[in-house]
């Protein structure tokens, strides 16, 4: 189809490394919709990016669905040392790029020709739900423990859907971890200056880098008790698992761009478990208004270390020992359904409101995985044009061909993360002691596509 090529030819722009903000390496807005509303869409998950939020929401999609999205984020870094000496870094650049992308596809299996397997969705995402992208000054004060980190991480989630009966779904995917070598470099790394140790020149340039390809499994379920005279859900309720995932890191230590030694590492992701619950106060033929509290357990107590193995015997210590964490997102959405002002559209505003948690101890804390305790404000819109409805004043929404859609739909999203100032005291390298302040700002916008 015309469609899957267009969006074949994106992939490479859209999944690349990405800049780190809110919690430790997670990136959590991975889609427009949720976004718009603090990412609390595990309950309503009732368009393509379910594959993500929550893979039984599949069930909710008809037909043949498209998502193609990507988030431009911007922001910075300051620290102040007990000293007096200060410093800023950037989430490499004033925005992040190239940006991180996503792409949904999903299929009721009895619009692709299966009509008895009606109560089976399936799908598949990449998107990039773990990476960083940060950077600060080479002669910075804390520079021989990070000048710059990246890991270009993306995740491939083939995805699987069933209805069991009108009120309940379950829904599984594998999500594979891995590394591309049109992402960035292809490889997760850390650069930082030589303190002298390990036979290395004190002001020596280091750069340890890795890649590998490890695999976790998301198990989910949306439970509807309630509806309304015309059969619409009024109620639904959300849960997520989310496994551990070891990605296995296999590559080099540089010095000064001439390899030192091959080495490895493990890098472990987190668990997490998720419950949300979605009301619907108004849901009539002529619009909708939902709100919705989701409640996240991120289990990075996992992350005992990421210390890097030397072929030889040489271990590079690089404790990490996170702590588990909460993260609540509370959302809303009030939708307009064909209003007579703008006729074969719906009409979207969204808003909400994420609070996460902060994983990292001092004795820990690294700069280069800044995470501190943040509130994060949330605005959307959205546009879905179907039938006679014109894209844009001139693409008809809707046509006969199948190479055409029968909907186009348009989201756009703001976040603005508000962190709180952390002060860190105790760190096993005393240069990292000191107060941090961030700012980060994400503009994200989704294409969606009926079939």
């Amino acid at each position: 189809m015309s469609w899957m090529v267009v969006a074949l030819a994106f992939l490479e722009f859209l999944f690349r490394p990405m800049a780190v903000h809110g919690q430790a390496i997670r990136f959590q807005p991975q889609g427009a919709r949720a976004v718009g509303q603090g990412n609390a869409f595990a309950a309503q998950a009732d368009d393509p990016s379910a594959i993500h939020y929550n893979p039984a929401g599949l069930t909710q999609v008809q037909g043949v669905q498209s998502v193609l999205g990507t988030s431009l984020v911007g922001g910075s870094v300051t620290f102040k040392g007990p000293t007096g000496i200060d410093s800023r870094g950037d989430l490499n650049g004033s925005v992040s790029w190239p940006p991180p992308g996503t792409f949904y596809l999903s299929a009721n299996l009895a619009s692709i020709g299966l009509p008895r397997l009606s109560s089976v969705t399936a799908g598949i995402g990449l998107l990039s739900p773990f990476g960083l992208n940060t950077r600060y000054p080479l002669d910075g004060p804390f520079n021989t423990v990070v000048t710059s980190a990246a890991l270009p991480l993306l995740a491939i989630k083939p995805t699987i859907a069933y209805k069991i009966n009108d009120q309940l779904s379950v829904g599984v995917s594998a999500d594979i971890y891995t590394f591309a070598s049109f992402l960035g470099e292809g490889h997760g790394e850390q650069r930082q200056i030589s303190g002298g140790a390990l036979g290395i020149p004190a002001g020596a340039s280091i750069e340890l880098n890795g890649s590998g390809t490890g695999a976790g499994v998301t198990a989910s379920l949306l439970y509807t008790p309630m509806r309304n005279d015309t059969g619409k859900t009024i109620m639904s309720i959300g849960l997520v698992y989310r496994s551990q995932a070891i990605v296995p890191l296999n590559g080099s230590l540089l010095v000064n761009g001439t390899k030192f030694a091959d080495g490895s590492a493990d890098l472990v992701l987190p668990q997490i478990a998720t419950g949300a619950l979605a009301i619907w106060p108004v849901r009539t033929s002529e619009r909708e208004w939902k709100v919705e509290l989701d409640v996240e357990y991120v289990g990075w107590s996992l992350h005992r270390n990421f210390d890097v193995r030397l072929i030889g015997g040489t271990t590079i210590p690089q404790p990490r020992q996170w702590k588990n964490v909460p993260v609540i997102g509370l959302g809303t959405e009030h939708t307009w359904l064909n209003p007579q002002w703008l006729p074969n559209w719906e009409v979207s505003v969204r808003s909400g409101y994420t609070y996460t948690g902060d994983p990292i101890p001092d004795r820990t804390f690294n700069p280069g995985t800044i995470s501190l305790p943040a509130h994060t404000l949330s605005l959307g819109v959205g546009f879905l044009c179907t039938g006679a409805g014109q894209f844009l004043g001139v693409i008809p929404c809707s046509g006969k061909s199948a190479l055409w859609p029968k909907g186009i739909g348009l989201d756009l999203a703001y976040q603005e993360w508000f962190y709180e100032s952390r002060t860190v005291v105790g760190n096993l390298n005393p240069t990292v002691d000191g107060t941090y302040h961030a700012l980060v700002h994400v503009g994200t916008f989704s294409l969606r596509y009926l079939f």
